[in-house]
């Protein structure tokens, strides 16, 4: 009788492996560190071989932690950072190219491009997202572009492209299956989000030539079997999705209305508007939530590129902190007379802004600033960004409840009594802090575990959600709007005139 299902859960400094229980606690965890290179200024590449060897040892890991064996695990999960990019032979797996990571900017200038042609508005109508160098197209270009033969190989078939989802699938395979699924297809630039079908006017506008892509498939799916060299016998794939994606059914967001906020090195709120795609009049994205049964749900999406990466910054940037929990113990101890505010845009603003070129910039410095002060701006900095893409969704769906609403969070930084505490003060609204932090890997596990009858369905799952604390407003009225004031005030410098 099989005891777990096996999540895996690759990320943007980290690949994971956690063994989950029927009752969704989890049995066993293997992590380890996934370096990032940075070639010249805004590029942000990974190794693939790192992404792949990482991911397979952590597997190993859990399963030994345990004893556990491939008669154990009812299925495995995948999980993944999104539109990182990834383009290999078909014939022998040898990737051409560095990982393109989602965080790149290298391609501002062909999106700048794009969207001075007008191309901006169609593929919003299509895709539910803005034309910027965050996503897959673009990525797969620059790299067909700068391999020399590397498009005339893509045109004749013998080259595929694949979010890490998908080149972690054909590895675990054996190169057996070439697919994706419906959430990380929809981050691509290429996929129709109404139809569910890869769109030929985005390929071609993108010249990505089609021979490349993965099969689509739901969120919870057959996608094949592990070779059985890997593990010792076969272990069924069943589920797959990408990680903010899966965060949303980890925190059992099923209904319309419901919303979640994940902090790791981004960030990333979706707000589940159901079978409707809500096209947004603030830039956001308009994506899929998760797609079961054939049928798609979908959200709305407001991504924030640097939440815990503000802190990675004052940890191994500026070394004004030892550990990530040194910034939650000094923002607690600054000093409520200066207003220090940062705009962490180090790899430009995300939404609503949809600013690539901007940079970052620290305001209100004084010669009594000290790493308590940073500490609070950063991570203050998170919260203000996240009202941001709250107030934009209240305006973009009037199902949606605004101050009234609960918001779900989950992802490292939501251990943070500070930083959650002040997330509920500016946003003016409560937060709810699972009991399972993980939404991310309990979504993948979930997905997996649901395909292959060892999880119930979603109802029950979502009855069964429990929450381990609440964060109500507790910030004065005047000081709020002071200080969200501030935070204007310092992002329409860096914009500049509208």
């Amino acid at each position: 009788m099989t005891r777990y299902v096996l999540a895996l859960d690759q990320g943007t400094t980290s690949s994971r492996a956690v063994l989950v229980r029927p009752d969704t606690s989890i049995a066993a965890e293997a992590r380890q560190e996934l370096p990032q290179h940075f070639p010249a200024s805004g590029h942000v590449e990974q190794e693939p071989q790192d992404i792949w060897s990482t991911t397979l040892s952590c597997a190993h890991a859990a399963l030994n932690a345990v004893g556990a064996g491939p008669a154990d695990i009812a299925a495995i999960g995948i999980t993944n950072q999104r539109e990182t990019t990834l383009v290999w032979e078909r014939d022998t797996g040898r990737v051409i190219h560095r990982a393109i990571v989602w965080q790149d900017r290298r391609t501002a200038p062909d999106c700048a491009r794009l969207m001075a042609e007008g191309h901006g508005a169609k593929v919003s109508a299509i895709t539910g997202l803005v034309i910027d160098p965050y996503f897959s197209a673009t990525k797969i270009a620059h790299i067909l572009d700068t391999v020399p033969g590397a498009r005339a190989r893509a045109e004749r078939g013998e080259l595929a492209f694949g979010t890490v989802d998908t080149f972690l699938l054909w590895r675990l395979t054996g190169g057996r299956v070439h697919a994706t699924d419906a959430t990380n297809a929809a981050r691509t630039l290429l996929f129709d989000i109404h139809t569910g079908q890869w769109d030929g006017e985005m390929l071609a506008l993108f010249r990505v030539p089609a021979a490349l892509l993965p099969q689509v498939k739901d969120c919870a799916a057959d996608f094949g079997a592990t070779d059985p060299d890997l593990f010792g016998a076969p272990i069924p794939i069943r589920g797959m999705a990408g990680d903010q994606q899966a965060a949303v059914v980890g925190q059992a967001c099923f209904a319309p209305g419901m919303m979640k906020s994940t902090y790791g090195t981004g960030c990333f709120a979706l707000l589940n508007t159901g079978g409707t795609p809500v096209a947004s009049r603030h830039r956001l994205l308009t994506t899929i939530a998760y797609q079961l049964d054939g049928r798609r749900t979908y959200a709305l999406e407001g991504a924030i590129f640097i939440a815990g990466a503000a802190v990675q910054w004052l940890r191994d940037g500026l070394k004004v902190i030892e550990t990530a929990a040194d910034a939650d113990r000094l923002a607690a101890t600054a000093d409520a007379g200066q207003d220090v505010i940062l705009v962490p845009a180090f790899v430009g603003l995300g939404a609503p802004y949809w600013r690539p070129e901007t940079r970052g910039a620290l305001f209100g410095l004084t010669r009594a600033t000290s790493a308590a002060e940073l500490s609070r701006a950063a991570l203050e900095s998170v919260c203000f960004q996240t009202l941001d893409l709250l107030e934009a969704m209240h305006a973009d769906w009037a199902g949606f409840g605004g101050g009234g609403t609960v918001l779900r969070v989950d992802g490292g930084m939501a251990a943070s009594d500070f930083t959650m505490q002040r997330l509920s003060d500016l946003i003016g609204a409560p937060v709810d802090r699972p009991h399972v932090r993980e939404a991310t890997v309990l979504g993948a596990a979930y997905l997996a575990g649901l395909e292959s009858g060892f999880f119930p369905p979603p109802d029950v799952f979502a009855a069964n959600w429990r929450r381990e604390r609440r964060f109500e407003p507790a910030m004065e009225g005047t000081e709020r709007r002071r200080r969200i004031g501030l935070w204007r005030e310092a992002v329409g410098r860096l914009l500049g005139p509208p």
